[in-house]
């Protein structure tokens, strides 16, 4: 049993099956087919525990008023050796369930048995997946949208390893065709401007201090040996010292971030394989390309995309598409993932209908491939939009926001929202030191936890066997309250692993401190009677092994002192 809501779901819905069959026996309900029966948590708390509209849903299958049904269904249930304390039917036909204290001390124990693995449950049953995230242009350093595509991803990738999933996390170097070009250009202009040679960045050029940092490290490596030779050659050599050079500081912000990748792959390499023109060749024999004006275009419209695209330009050089197209199907193929996942900024949105009908064209099923699109993000410092860093003068890098607040709130602040949400970052907040900063609040309970833990040891109060505790004296509304949110910490990674939902952790986080806080704040852990402060100990002790597990997949720190 890994997720005890779950276990209780079914129980209801074992227990409402009987029930309909029950009364259709007894010919107090007539129907042909039965629905399926959806549980869920009500919104309200006076509305139970969990709830159905089963009756509703019904109404029709059973020609009877909805209110009639569930009152018949409620009369013919059998509740005993279940989690179901009492039942109620309300409003127009809901079913309401209260469950009874055996589920908060089955939750209890379940907590203190799992540990660190509380909370993972096997949804994935081991299906291989990849996230792929960030993949920022190696041609200059990463910005804010990048910071946050990179929380989005790396808690994604945690949350799908917590539910069961074999996880890969994926980077991947855009280090072929048109920017890359661009890319050289700029630096041999800059070189060559070092050199006292009148050059100019082209147009649509890279314009950045970090140019400029490249092209005097190379020129300190080697001297004016590059001025003479032909320019292609120049440009080769400073592509690749500048890419080598970009991609390590890459790694090494994102480590400072806490992300690390399991692979890192080169668009190049699939040039360099043929994979690209492979692609290309069997899209033409399946008959979904189509040449005009000297290019080579791919039917998209018939995937539902608005417009067809380029393949192949007119001077027969691949388009981004076309390597793009290559790459996932070596993910789907030549890897054999069951699942990708790719984070997008929102500006990408057209390129999804392409890339899944792209898929369907190769015959994989474009099911298997999931976009989470992100929105911007605001940075705001004393009330106003920021754009650049005050230390610099240039554009806020993620190294930059990392140095201002750090890794923890960086990465717990991306993930308050829905990724398809804008989100305004508000650096003043980020780095206070008060329960308005909802990452401090959470890292505050978890500290205020190890103390009270040290206290008691010191008193010499320990568990050493969960069995013994009364744990049946956890009563109190702010206790229940609190071990039923815990319960639910499994249910949140399985919804938040369908859904792509990585926001869902740190709301949950953020609210299993608020009833720890509540719980805190109106009763005593040291100084209550024995063996109610044994109980509130192995309470304390679940709500702080919750804390980290979450934490940890957010992969921000649980502090044991602040």
């Amino acid at each position: 049993m890994e997720n005890i809501v779950q276990k209780a779901k079914e129980e209801i819905k074992d227990v409402v099956l009987k029930a309909l069959n029950e009364a259709k026996k007894e010919g107090l309900l007539n129907f042909e087919s039965i629905q399926d029966v959806e549980v869920e948590e009500p919104k309200e708390k006076q509305h139970g525990d969990l709830a159905t509209n089963f009756a509703m849903v019904m109404a029709r299958e059973a020609k009877m008023a909805p209110r009639k049904i569930a009152e018949i269904i409620a009369s013919k249930m059998n509740t005993s050796g279940t989690f179901i304390e009492k039942v109620e039917v309300a409003g127009p036909g809901f079913i309401n369930f209260f469950l009874n204290q055996n589920f908060l001390i089955e939750t209890l124990k379940l907590i203190h048995k799992r540990g660190k693995d509380y909370g993972r449950v096997n949804l994935g049953k081991g299906k291989k997946v990849q996230v792929e995230f960030v993949s920022a242009n190696p041609t200059g350093p990463m910005h804010m949208g990048n910071a946050r595509g990179g929380a989005i991803g790396d808690v994604l990738a945690s949350i799908l390893d917590y539910a069961g999933y074999n996880v890969s996390r994926e980077f991947y170097i855009n280090d072929a065709g048109n920017q890359i070009e661009k890319f050289g250009y700029s630096l041999e202009a800059r070189y060559l401007q070092l050199l006292g040679i009148d050059a100019e960045v082209p147009e649509g050029g890279y314009h950045g201090e970090d140019i400029i940092d490249r092209a005097k490290e190379f020129l300190e490596i080697h001297g004016d040996k590059y001025k003479d030779v032909p320019s292609e050659e120049r440009r080769k050599a400073l592509i690749e010292y500048g890419l080598k050079k970009n991609i390590e500081k890459m790694k090494e912000d994102l480590a400072l971030y806490g992300i690390e990748y399991d692979v890192w792959f080169s668009e190049q390499s699939l040039y360099d394989s043929g994979e690209v023109y492979k692609v290309i060749e069997e899209l033409t024999e399946k008959g979904y390309t189509y040449e005009k004006d000297g290019a080579l275009w791919f039917k998209m419209t018939l995937f539902g995309a608005e417009k067809d695209d380029v393949l192949v330009r007119s001077n027969g050089v691949p388009t981004y598409l076309a390597s793009d197209i290559a790459y996932h199907k070596n993910k789907f193929v030549t890897r054999g993932f069951d699942w990708v996942i790719n984070v997008w900024g929102a500006d990408h949105h057209g390129h999804v209908a392409p890339m899944k009908g792209a898929m369907k064209a190769l015959g994989i099923d474009p099911s298997r491939l999931d976009v989470v699109l992100m929105q911007l993000v605001k940075l705001i410092e004393g009330g106003q939009v920021v754009r650049m860093s005050k230390r610099t003068g240039k554009m806020i890098t993620l190294r930059d926001l990392i140095e201002e607040v750090g890794k923890d709130a960086a990465r717990f602040f991306f993930n308050m929202r829905s990724p398809d949400s804008p989100i305004e970052f508000d650096l003043d907040l980020a780095k206070q030191q008060t329960n308005e900063n909802p990452v401090f609040y959470v890292q505050y309970a978890h500290a205020r936890i190890c103390s009270i833990i040290r206290q008691l040891e010191e008193m010499g109060v320990k568990i050493e066997n969960i069995e013994d505790v009364d744990l049946g004296l956890l009563k109190e509304e702010e206790e229940v309250d609190l071990i039923k949110k815990l319960a639910y910490f499994p249910e949140e990674i399985t919804i938040a692993a369908k859904t792509l939902a990585p926001h869902r952790i740190t709301r949950y986080v953020i609210d299993v401190a608020s009833l720890f806080h509540s719980f805190y704040n109106s009763h005593r852990v040291k100084g209550a009677e024995e063996n109610l402060m044994k109980a509130r100990f192995a309470l304390i002790l679940a709500v702080k092994t919750v804390l980290k597990n979450a934490l940890d997949i957010l992969k921000v720190t649980a502090p044991e002192r602040m």
